[in-house]
C-alpha cells in the first residue's frame, strides 16, 4: 500500500484548548504541532494520523478512512490512546513530558512540554565524526535514567535513534517519540509499511516481536552510539541474521576511543539478545566506569573472509546442484 500524504490541521486551528502554529514535523504515523496553550505557553501536539490507513485533505478536519482499515485504524488509536496515558505518568527529567491527552477529530492527540534545543541527529551532522567520548559517555548515562523510569513502568521506547534524543539547550538529554504504539500496527489485518528504523532496530523487531524486551531498547541505544562514532547506523539486522558484515567498533575505532566505550557498544549490538546487557542499569554502570562491558569473542577479518567464502561455496553448490550438475 502506497503511502498518502495527509494534510496538517491549518495554522491558527483551535483545537481543545490549544491554538495550532506550525507543523514541527510529519511523519507516516503521526503529526507533529507547535501550539499554544489558554495560557499562551508552547506545547507540542501529537497527533495519531497513519498515512497508510486515514487520508486528511486539504480544509478537512475530520480523516477520511477506508471501512476495510477502520478496525487497524481504532486498535491504532486504542494503543495510541493507552500509550499516552501510561506517558502522562511519568514524570522524569530525562522522558518527553506528556502533560494532556484526548480525543477529537475522530482521532487522538497528545500534549507534550515544548523543549528548545536540537536532536542527537542534528548534533551528529553538525560535528562530522568529531564527537568527544565524554560527551558520548554523559549522553547515554543520562538517558539511561529516563530509559530505566521507562522500563520501570513496564514500557518500552522500541523506537531510539538519534533522531528521538533531543538536547535541551542546557545539555540534559531526552528520549521523545516513543514507537511503541507504532510497532502494535505491525500486527493489524493488513500489511504495512515498516514502522521501525533500519540499523537502529534489533533483530527480534523485525522477526519474533512476542521477543521484544528492555534488550530490543539496549540494541537500539548501541546503535545510536555507534551512529555517533560512524555518523550513520550500523548494518540493518534483518540484513546481519542473513550473512553479517557488522565491523565492530572495537576494529573500526581503536586507539581513537577507550577500548571499554568500543567493546560497550559491540556488546548492546549483539543480535542475540541473551549477550546484551541484561538491565539498562547494567549498561549505565559500565558508562559510568563503574564496572568492565563483558567482551564476547569477535571473529577477526581472516575469519569472516573465511566464514564468507564457505557461505559462497555453499550457495554455489546448492544452486549447481538444484540444476543438475552437482
Amino acid at each position: 500500500m502506497a503511502t498518502q500524504a495527509n494534510q496538517p490541521l491549518p495554522d491558527g486551528y483551535q483545537l481543545e484548548n490549544y491554538r495550532i502554529a506550525s507543523v514541527l514535523s510529519c511523519g507516516g504515523f503521526s503529526i507533529v504541532y507547535l501550539a499554544y496553550d489558554e495560557n499562551d505557553q508552547p506545547v507540542a501536539i501529537k497527533e495519531y494520523l497513519p498515512a497508510q490507513l486515514a487520508l486528511r485533505y486539504e480544509g478537512a478536519a475530520l480523516p477520511s478512512i477506508a471501512e476495510e482499515n477502520i478496525p487497524t485504524f481504532r486498535y491504532g488509536l486504542k494503543c495510541f490512546f493507552e500509550e499516552g496515558r501510561s506517558l502522562a505518568h511519568l514524570s522524569h527529567p530525562n522522558v518527553v513530558r506528556v502533560l494532556n491527552f484526548f480525543r477529537a477529530n475522530e482521532t487522538v492527540y497528545l500534549v507534550m512540554r515544548y523543549e528548545r534545543g536540537r536532536t542527537l541527529q542534528e548534533h551528529i551532522h553538525a560535528r562530522r565524526g568529531t564527537i568527544k567520548e565524554n560527551f558520548i559517555r554523559y549522553i547515554f548515562s543520562q538517558l539511561m535514567n529516563g530509559l530505566r523510569e521507562v522500563h520501570s513502568n513496564k514500557l518500552l521506547h522500541l523506537d531510539i535513534k538519534p533522531a528521538n534524543i533531543y538536547i535541551r539547550n542546557d545539555g540534559m538529554p531526552i528520549l521523545i517519540d516513543f514507537g511503541a504504539a507504532r510497532q502494535t500496527l505491525q500486527e493489524g489485518g493488513i500489511k504495512l509499511n515498516p514502522m521501525y528504523t533500519p540499523g537502529f532496530a534489533p533483530p527480534e523487531q523485525y522477526h519474533d516481536r512476542t521477543n521484544l524486551g528492555p534488550w530490543s531498547d539496549i540494541y537500539s541505544v548501541g546503535a545510536s552510539m555507534f551512529a555517533c562514532l560512524a555518523g550513520m547506523a550500523p548494518e540493518a539486522a534483518n540484513q546481519r541474521v542473513l550473512d553479517d558484515h557488522y565491523e565492530s567498533a572495537t576494529e573500526l575505532w581503536e586507539g581513537r576511543y577507550s577500548r571499554a566505550l568500543l567493546e560497550t557498544i559491540d556488546w548492546c549490538l549483539e543480535m542475540d539478545p541473551q549477550d546484551r546487557p541484561h538491565s539498562v542499569f547494567a549498561l549505565q554502570k559500565v558508562l559510568l566506569g563503574e564496572r568492565e562491558p563483558v567482551v564476547l569473542r569477535r571473529p577477526g577479518l581472516i575469519d569472516r573472509m573465511r566464514g564468507r567464502l564457505r557461505s559462497q561455496v555453499r550457495k554455489f553448490t546448492a544452486r549447481h546442484s538444484a540444476g543438475g550438475l552437482g
